[in-house]
């Protein structure tokens, strides 16, 4: 009764075998089965109608084993067989079946010199690309760019943001990025701008590098916060797209890569950043910062204060930067640039951004004082004469 009692109240699943003299095993009624010559036959599995009935007996004259189910669930399904399949065969086996010495002289005798070389070629491309993975795989700085200020940059992340950026954008080009998605745009845009390139030629990061990422999100979202706070939401209305003006495809398209390689050249023309001196040096650099964010917030919030939608202007402004030059939102993009070059000592490379930016930023003024005229006349006219500079003042 003592055993009986445990096995009643076990945790364990109780499954109910009937062991006598039948040399076929099965867990269930399936057709397929196990020959076995030392084990005993299947008999019907019932449940107990009366649990305290339950009994273990043993005997000499009939060695049974009697343990009845006593739980819900069907009991496992499972089915083994001794025998084995012809059909079975390795499929990866099949092209050397048949493989010989003589078919093997065969397709060698019937090989030509243009495809001894072409397979030579794909062999070789093969191993130095292996050896290239392997090579990588393997390097410390592929996979992390370890900074003085303890901060590291994985590779796989900038990688993965650039893939997601990418994906923001045709979404953004559809009209249906949301506001997280146009933050992932200038994001993964920036990292690529300001921290890859310096964390690829120099192996860390620290410094400018850091400050100009944060420095970039901010200068670039001043119309997202000007929209804010006249509206009290991020999001653009709806305009005259005649309004949205801009050159062709292709020279936008030249234009974000020369900004790109620019950023690339001037970490590469200064890769010693750590050596860059801080305090009383780089007041300049902090001054021209905060007068490339002012002029960019003042440019904003006075084009959106003499306009319908903040797009479409309903007067000529001519109140702060506006009285200097006649486009100062792109001379305070010309300037952030510049301000990133000067930080990291590239004066070659500032001088290709800055030609970049006036090549495009000029067929871009054009267009948009083409249509001025158009809708002011006189007045856009008197103001262009009186203030002559379009970017840099007193030059250009």
């Amino acid at each position: 009764m003592e055993t009986a009692s445990v096995l009643l109240h076990s945790r364990t699943v109780p499954f109910g075998f009937n062991l006598k003299g039948n040399p076929i095993v099965s867990c269930r009624h399936f057709s397929k089965r196990v020959q076995s010559k030392g084990l005993y036959p299947l008999q019907s599995l019932n449940p107990i109608q009366n649990p305290s009935s339950f009994s273990l007996t043993l005997s000499r004259s009939s060695p049974t084993l009697e343990r009845k189910r006593t739980h819900l669930f069907s009991p496992a399904k499972c089915s083994f067989t001794g025998t084995s399949s012809s059909n079975s065969e390795n499929p990866l086996l099949k092209p050397l079946k048949n493989l010989s010495f003589d078919s093997l002289k065969t397709s060698l005798s019937q090989l030509t010199p243009v495809k001894i070389v072409k397979w030579a070629g794909i062999a070789s491309i093969a191993i130095a690309a292996a050896k290239w993975t392997v090579n990588l795989a393997f390097n410390p700085f592929f996979w992390m760019y370890f900074s003085w200020s303890w901060i590291f940059w994985p590779w796989f992340v900038a990688i993965a943001l650039a893939f997601y950026g990418l994906y923001c954008f045709r979404k953004h080009s559809i009209g249906e990025a949301s506001i997280i998605e146009q933050l992932a745009i200038v994001t993964s845009a920036f990292t690529w701008l300001t921290l890859v390139p310096p964390a690829y030629f120099n192996g860390y990061l620290q410094g400018w590098p850091f400050v100009f990422f944060f420095v970039y999100h901010y200068f670039f979202f001043f119309n997202v916060s000007v929209r804010k706070r006249l509206y009290g939401d991020y999001y653009a209305r709806p305009h005259d797209p005649k309004w949205d003006v801009n050159p062709p495809k292709w020279y936008r398209l030249l234009f974000c890569v020369g900004v790109m390689v620019g950023h690339w050249l001037a970490a590469f023309e200064g890769p010693e950043l750590h050596q860059i001196p801080g305090g009383r040096s780089n007041v300049g650099i902090w001054i021209l910062i905060v007068a490339t964010l002012l002029m960019q917030y003042n440019s904003t919030w006075y084009l959106a204060k003499y306009s319908e939608k903040i797009v479409v202007p309903t007067a000529v402004v001519q109140f702060g930067p506006y009285r200097w030059v006649r486009h100062p939102i792109y001379a305070s993009t010309m300037l952030l640039f510049a301000t990133y070059f000067v930080a990291l000592r590239a004066p070659l490379s500032l001088l290709f951004v800055v030609a970049v930016c006036i090549m495009y930023y000029e067929q871009k003024a054009k267009l948009e004082e083409v249509l001025m005229v158009e809708t002011f006349g006189e007045d856009y006219s008197e103001y262009a004469s009186k203030v002559r500079y379009k970017f840099i003042p007193f030059v250009y």
